[in-house]
């Protein structure tokens, strides 16, 4: 009997990362046009990186994106709960194993094989997870401060729940920065993300964690 063999990444997985991708972009360039007519810290972000010419247009565009992120995050939810991609790719694995996957990679030990997942990027994407749920949240906040008023109370009022808001998307350029250049060091990761990658068996998903 032939072992279960999947692609790297399935359809929906490429489809809503690609469509997320371009809607974060739209609502970290126009979030930044909005920050900008009320700042909460001593300083804007240049005109060149915004979106939305001003503010109006701003939030123009940020309420759109929201609208194709959130839609492309459920999807993306409900088929990593319903396909066992969170549970079997995802899902963190423990304090010492991520400490010693964390030294690996410090030591550049640490070895990447396509369609498996070692505890430091578990760790990194379901933590991305979180913070994209907090920025939803708290966004909704600092949109309906009074439809939404249990929501702002629960997130410590409106201002705060402003400066989580921004915090998040700080978090999220971060992590962003962090994986473009995980990219550009194993580039083979940006052609299975486009294709889909080569089909292999669940037995060969298991991650080597020294670099041979």
């Amino acid at each position: 009997m032939k072992p279960d063999r999947r692609r790297t990444h399935t359809r929906i997985v490429r489809l809503t990362h690609w469509v997320a991708t371009a809607a974060m972009l739209c609502m970290i360039g126009s979030g930044w046009q909005i920050y900008n007519a009320s700042p909460i810290l001593p300083f804007t972000f240049p005109p060149w990186a915004t979106l939305g010419g001003w503010l109006a247009g701003g939030i123009a565009w940020h309420f759109a994106a929201m609208w194709v992120l959130m839609a492309a995050g459920l999807v993306y939810l409900a088929h990593g709960f319903a396909s066992g991609h969170f549970r079997r790719d995802i899902r963190p694995q423990g304090v010492r194993r991520t400490a010693q996957d964390f030294a690996l990679a410090l030591r550049l030990r640490l070895h990447h094989r396509a369609g498996a997942y070692n505890a430091v990027q578990r760790l990194f994407y379901t933590g991305v997870l979180v913070v994209a749920v907090l920025a939803v949240l708290s966004g909704l906040a600092i949109w309906k401060p009074v439809q939404l008023g249990w929501l702002s109370w629960l997130l410590g009022g409106y201002d705060i729940a402003r400066r989580i808001h921004f915090t998040m998307m700080a978090l999220i350029v971060a992590f962003l920065i962090v994986h473009l250049t995980l990219v550009a060091i194993v580039p083979s990761t940006l052609v299975g993300m486009i294709t889909g990658g080569r089909r292999i068996p669940d037995s060969d998903r298991t991650q080597p964690r020294i670099q041979p």
